[in-house]
């Protein structure tokens, strides 16, 4: 259980948490929700135990485990499965200690770490660090590559990988579906279904705590509120409430009229004085109930091009790829055939790495296509929104700024309202962009696409760094947007409220997907059950056929050591033999009778045989450690 009891936390003059109460329990599936800013990463700090709150008490459970997802990675020459089995310090603990048990030859202490080893599951450490992996979206040939080989988004999922890797009682996953594709993002899902702990979840995609949580946690107003169920039944709870809050406002503000409309007309009238003053005094401690409202700041609409084309975009006969460093062509689709007409709303499936980035570039004229044609409407315009763009921005200037060099002429007023839409209202229109959170970047790139009034909107994973109530909003502006969309995002629900049908990319191909969300999440486990048989059955073929061969080879190194095995065996038994009648002789010659004057010549023939024999045992051991050198030397060269 961990409990806050009456916690407050400030930062700076700031209050993030005020005389806040929660319980969350046993193995309990929380999401935890909020404006940005509002405090979320504040209390995961609390829970690992780097934050102690300001007053009152955080109680966590004895002999807790806790991960967690680090935001950041340090540069390192790690393997990435390297770097993802460190997440499981114990198990490192324990290879430690048994290399150390090793290096000192204790026999007790490398039997107890050995066994400490096999209660970790660490000889299953490393299939199940591939199995992490692989559900993120790395390759096999991935797992050896340094971690600094990685951009940033991967490396992020490397941080989420040993976060999983850990074992743990609870985790602590703060916006684990950034950077990640649909298909990781449902692998993920999946993962954390099945995980029997405690987990805390900070995440703005809403399909993802549906899918997930058991409880919502809203931090909202310096409080902790708990509702019970995933997003939807919190949306649904909340919504109540508001309505509640509003009807309750609306009374109040009837009966506060009333109480004031008395005490103005009686107060200083000696006969109702009394009375007067104590309305009065009801007025001023009633407690204030502030209306319902939506509490999101941001609403906007995407302009719309003056003219258009009824087709914007047609890919005949295209291979799409790229040229290599040394000039050879590498296809990733063949032979493409995609158009998008104007108003069609077009959403981008497949696996990690099978080209849907490579069709977007190629679409917007990033990359060039390998063969092919690529013809364009006469008034495509496109907005195009991708991740280098938040890199791209200006750092030292601002929103304001970036706009008035798109369009010199248009009123400083009438920008500063529109950027008001999109959340940078008053003196935020104005900040440099180098102070801003990638949520106020990815904002701002958004803005400037509407700026422009297209026709086709581009989108490659908009939703990454934005809240919720941004989401929603783009969400909504997608809807309501009359021209043509083509979009990639793992968040499910912006594609179903934005998208009219699906496209799969796939095995070199772009082809039209007969299918929704659901149908899509079964052809992958279709698909990867296919593989996984697949690479059993290659996996047992290539067995078979290195046992069969490993039997032969054995059997031609057995023929071939057989002589000198033979030879080792013949000088083992003289040196044996040699020894024992050695043994005898000494037996024999401790007798004190012997060297009595009737048993000299006895004594004589004793020692003579006693020379011999060491000389026989002499030579044979010669022999013998001349055969054992070859027999080794013969084993290497066969090995």
């Amino acid at each position: 259980m961990i409990q806050f009891s009456q916690v407050s936390l400030q930062r700076g003059t700031q209050f993030l948490l005020e005389d806040a109460d929660l319980t969350i329990f046993e193995s309990q599936k929380v999401g935890l929700i909020g404006a940005n800013g509002a405090g979320k990463s504040s209390l995961f700090a609390m829970v690992r135990g780097d934050l102690s709150a300001d007053t009152g008490e955080l109680i966590l459970p004895g002999q807790r485990r806790i991960a967690f997802m680090a935001q950041e990675v340090e540069e390192t020459q790690r393997s990435a499965l390297d770097y993802c089995l460190d997440g499981d310090d114990w198990l490192r603990k324990i290879e430690s200690e048994i290399a150390k048990a090793e290096e000192s030859n204790d026999a007790n202490g490398h039997a107890h770490w050995l066994g400490e080893f096999e209660s970790a599951h660490g000889y299953s450490a490393r299939s199940r660090g591939e199995t992490l992996l692989q559900g993120l979206g790395f390759k096999m040939e991935d797992m050896v590559r340094p971690v600094s080989d990685f951009s940033g988004g991967w490396r992020i999922r490397l941080n989420l990988a040993k976060a999983l890797m850990c074992p743990s009682d609870v985790l602590l996953l703060d916006e684990p579906t950034n950077h990640l594709d649909l298909d990781a993002v449902m692998w993920l899902e999946g993962w954390l279904r099945q995980y029997p702990g405690t987990l805390i979840l900070i995440s703005h995609d809403r399909d993802f705590l549906d899918a997930i949580c058991s409880h919502i946690v809203h931090l909202y107003q310096k409080k902790l509120v708990l509702y019970k169920g995933n997003y939807s039944n919190y949306e649904r709870q909340r919504a109540e409430h508001l309505a509640q809050q509003q009807a309750t406002f609306e009374r109040q503000q009837v009966k506060r009229a009333h109480l004031q409309q008395y005490v103005d007309r009686f107060r200083y009238q000696a006969t109702k004085a009394k009375q007067a003053q104590s309305r009065l005094k009801m007025l001023e401690k009633m407690e204030t109930i502030g209306p319902a409202h939506i509490d999101s700041p941001f609403y906007f609409s995407i302009p719309f091009a003056e003219k258009t084309s009824q087709q914007l975009i047609q890919l005949t006969n295209a291979d799409l790829g790229y040229l290599a460093e040394d000039g050879t062509e590498k296809v990733q689709l063949y032979q493409t055939n995609f158009g998008i007409r104007d108003g069609q709303r077009i959403g981008l499936l497949g696996p990690n790495g099978a080209g849907k980035s490579t069709l977007i570039k190629s679409i917007v004229g990033e990359i060039s296509n390998l063969s092919g044609a690529l013809v364009c409407g006469e008034n495509l315009k496109v907005g195009y929104f991708s991740q280098h763009q938040l890199s791209a921005l200006d750092l030292t200037a601002s929103p304001l700024l970036h706009i008035q060099r798109l369009t010199p002429k248009v009123l400083e007023n009438e920008i500063r309202r529109y950027l008001g839409s999109f959340g940078f209202v008053g003196d935020d229109a104005l900040r440099p962009v180098k102070g801003f959170s990638g949520g106020e970047k990815a904002r701002l790139a958004l803005s400037l696409i509407a700026w422009t009034k297209p026709n086709l909107l581009v989108l490659d994973e908009p939703t990454n760094h934005l809240d919720l109530e941004m989401r929603q909003a783009l969400t909504e502006a997608l809807q309501a947007f009359p021209g043509a969309i083509l979009v990639v995002s793992h968040d499910r629900h912006l594609l179903n409220s934005t998208v009219d049908e699906f496209y799969l990319i796939a095995d070199n191909k772009v082809a039209l997907f007969d299918g929704d969300l659901p149908a899509y999440h079964s052809w992958l486990q279709a698909r990867q059950q296919a593989m996984n048989r697949s690479e059993k059955a290659t996996t047992e073929t290539v067995e078979k056929v290195d046992r069969k061969e490993e039997r032969r080879k054995a059997a031609e190194l057995r023929e071939q050591l057989r002589p000198l095995r033979k030879s080792l065996e013949k000088y083992e038994k003289a040196v044996h033999a040699a020894q024992t009648k050695l043994d005898t002789i000494s037996e024999q010659m401790a007798d004190g009778s012997l060297y009595e004057a009737e048993n000299k010549d006895k004594l004589q023939m004793l020692l003579a045989d006693e020379a011999n024999w060491k000389q026989k045992l002499e030579e044979n051991e010669e022999y013998w450690f001349d055969a054992q050198e070859k027999l080794e030397e013969a084993e290497s060269q066969l090995s």
